[in-house]
């Protein structure tokens, strides 16, 4: 349990400094991602974004192997 949450910390730690390279590409920014700020930081959890990037990506693998 305990490491399940020190790779979500470490996660975010390693997202939000790349928040404003995937504002470019709508991560953070479809249905189902919480954006809040707290203390002047802005804060964003892309649930939906991983959705559509992970359905994204296994699409693309079920393609490459039918070739």
């Amino acid at each position: 349990m305990i490491r399940w949450v020190a790779y979500i910390f470490m996660l975010l730690a390693v997202f939000y400094p790349l928040l404003p390279i995937f504002d470019r590409l709508w991560v953070g920014r479809v249905p189902g991602d919480l954006r809040f700020r707290f203390k002047g930081l802005d804060f964003c959890l892309p649930f939906g974004s991983a959705l559509l990037w992970s359905l994204l990506v296994f699409l693309l693998a079920s393609l490459t192997n039918l070739i």
